[in-house]
């Protein structure tokens, strides 16, 4: 089979035998049912001075609760956009925000943001909303794992829009809005960063759109049809990894 890729939340020393953390055991030896003597590809999101890293390993005293690698070698690996992308995502219903999120990764996004707003139709609080952000970060990590990035964007904790279009950033902010006057690529890049603001199904109210305005924000058309939310995210995302970043 496909030498698997993991994640896991700790550095790695060539040479070492390192234990699996619980998760990591689940998938590889639970779920693959891999076995002492495979191998395996491990990545822990830490940037290093030259970059982050994947390791090689090889699968050892593997028994019925736990398991440890042994690490072989470590590989420089440089494929992340040049472009950074924030993405302020209107929190959507179902399986649309999980959709939303596996592809972003997969296109280079860095960071998301969930985000409420008026019409997003999810109510969530407490302990259900915690459950449902660290399943979205599980997302998120599935998608480097199948996609071969080795840096983990981070999804922030959920919060309103008033409270995300002030906090203070240098990048270019962008709102789709299917009756703005500019397009997604004719606007000019100074700093390779950017906050992509994306409203949920039902699109962002009339005062949300003047309150994002207000913010910095331009209004940014993408094309003639209006898109549903997860197709709207993954689009902007293209067309500026097309403009500014690495899909060529």
């Amino acid at each position: 089979m496909r030498n698997p890729r993991i994640y896991q939340a700790q550095a790695f020393d060539v040479g070492q035998t390192q234990a699996l953390d619980d998760d990591a055991f689940g998938h590889i030896v639970r779920v693959l049912r891999l076995k002492s003597g495979d191998d395996i590809t491990l990545f822990n999101g830490i940037a290093e001075q030259a970059g982050y890293f994947e390791y090689q390993a090889r699968l050892c005293n593997v028994t019925k609760k736990a398991a440890d690698v042994e690490v072989i070698a470590k590989n420089l690996v440089d494929n992340e956009s040049p472009l950074n992308i924030h993405l302020g995502q209107g929190i959507s219903r179902g399986d649309r925000m999980d959709f939303t999120l596996q592809k972003s990764v997969e296109l280079g996004v860095n960071t998301i943001t969930p985000i409420f707003t008026e019409r997003c139709g999810v109510k969530l609080s407490g302990e259900r909303l915690e459950k449902k952000h660290q399943q979205w970060q599980k997302i998120v990590i599935s998608a480097c794992e199948q996609s071969g990035r080795c840096a983990v964007p981070v999804v922030t904790q959920p919060i309103y829009l008033d409270d995300w279009l002030q906090q203070e950033s240098s990048a270019l902010k962008l709102n789709l809005h299917p009756r703005a006057q500019h397009s997604i690529m004719s606007l000019p890049i100074e700093n390779q960063r950017v906050r992509l603001l994306i409203g949920p199904e039902g699109g962002l109210s009339d005062a949300e759109i003047s309150s994002a305005k207000a913010a910095g924000f331009t209004d940014v058309l993408l094309g003639p049809r209006v898109l549903r939310t997860e197709t709207a995210a993954l689009t902007a995302i293209t067309a500026l990894q097309c403009r500014y970043g690495d899909l060529t």
